[in-house]
């Protein structure tokens, strides 16, 4: 517990960096070893429903890639050279020896990369339990409902045979209550970074929120309650800076460093979908039922976000972006998605429309995840920067 009690801010900053930098998972082999019962669970983005995991005495851990820290040298030979750079970090982390720690791998639906991974992770490592998890696309509970609740009682039979443990509904109501705080102390430190920018910048914001992709859920409470306590005592000055939504970079993450130099170019993110399944509820969820995998499958249905992740119109992914402007009163959008992202690359045009339709100034452009060269798009971020004060 002292370890995730930082005297500073800064030593929060410095622990969430080596989370983020440590490829061989030390956390989550440490976690592991205290207990016969426990596995670990690797997970792609997006969402996927972690309450299940943990109460079944197993750590659910973000699988993001390595970005530019790991050399790809086997991966590339796995996939194609037109998709998104994310897997073959991911498949050159198992094949390295990375992973073998884990028990288990969850792959979301998201695109089809996604499940092609999932296939080769089966064959590479096929002592291993991994499940490509299909989320509905139909939102009616007696169709799209019956069919998630199936697959997540699948998943729940499948996990307990890894350990022994049987899902209780007690056990499932205390992780909703822990998750439901976990969201809500992430929430408190996103007003931070929305209301004073200059406090908790976008790059520390997003080194912390990755330490939620790591640390056990109780242990990731009491930190981000102390890195709340801590910001709230900074006295910074602000700067001649504009407000900016990102949109775009919910799967594959922007290396740390483009985060940074958007910064850098004159622009504070006040929003952004980098991570986004770890907020993927915006509401407490019941947390004491009789039925509590029934209240995951609800959640999902009636209060999953309207972005490129899940099955909805452009029309509802046009207006929850032009709401996330209106409310941290942004100046501008900023679409920064990776190369060969369909399910961005395809949103992005009627996005962008959307955004000429109520007069919202945007650029866009494209990155892969161990991208190292900044300069043009620190270019274009500024020129933006610039062009919106001037309009202003």
């Amino acid at each position: 517990m002292e370890t995730w009690m930082p005297e500073t801010y800064d030593d929060a900053i410095t622990q969430s960096r080596a989370l983020f930098e440590d490829l061989t998972y030390t956390y989550p082999r440490e976690w592991k070893a205290k207990a016969d019962t426990r596995r670990l669970i690797g997970y792609l983005p997006i969402y996927i429903p972690r309450e299940i995991i943990h109460a079944l005495d197993m750590l659910p851990v973000g699988l993001f890639g390595a970005g530019d820290r790991l050399p790809v040298v086997r991966g590339d030979a796995f996939f194609q050279s037109y998709i998104c750079h994310l897997p073959r970090t991911v498949i050159e982390l198992a094949l390295n020896g990375n992973l073998d720690d884990f028990d288990g791998f969850i792959f979301p639906s998201i695109c089809d990369v996604i499940r092609n991974l999932s296939g080769i992770f089966r064959m590479k490592m096929g002592d291993r339990y991994v499940r490509y998890l299909d989320f509905p696309q139909n939102f009616n509970p007696e169709v799209g409902g019956t069919y998630y609740r199936s697959e997540l009682e699948r998943l729940i039979d499948d996990l307990s045979k890894l350990n022994g443990v049987v899902l209780t509904n007690s056990a499932l109501n205390k992780a909703i209550h822990l998750y439901n705080r976990n969201r809500n102390l992430l929430q408190r430190l996103d007003s931070i970074r929305v209301d004073r920018p200059h406090v908790v910048s976008a790059t520390d914001f997003y080194l912390i929120r990755r330490a939620g992709q790591i640390l056990e859920v109780e242990e990731c409470n009491r930190f981000w309650q102390r890195v709340i306590d801590l910001a709230d005592s900074i006295v910074r000055e602000p700067e001649d800076k504009i407000r900016v939504v990102v949109s775009g970079s919910f799967c594959e993450q922007p290396p740390l460093g483009l985060i940074k130099t958007i910064e850098n170019a004159g622009c504070y993110i006040v929003e952004d979908d980098f991570q986004l399944g770890l907020n993927w509820f915006r509401h407490e969820l019941p947390a004491d039922t009789d039925d509590p995998l029934g209240v995951l499958v609800d959640a999902y249905l009636n209060h999953s976000p309207a972005s490129s992740a899940v099955y909805t119109t452009e029309e509802a992914r046009g207006k929850a972006l032009l709401s996330q402007v209106q409310e941290q009163k942004a100046d501008g959008v900023i679409f920064c998605a990776p190369s060969f992202c369909d399910p961005a690359l395809l949103d992005r045009p009627a996005l962008e429309q959307s955004m000429d339709q109520n007069h919202i100034k945007h650029f866009s452009f494209q990155y892969h995840e161990n991208l190292g060269q900044f300069h043009v798009i620190k270019e274009q971020a500024g020129t933006f920067a610039d062009m919106v004060k001037l309009w202003e």
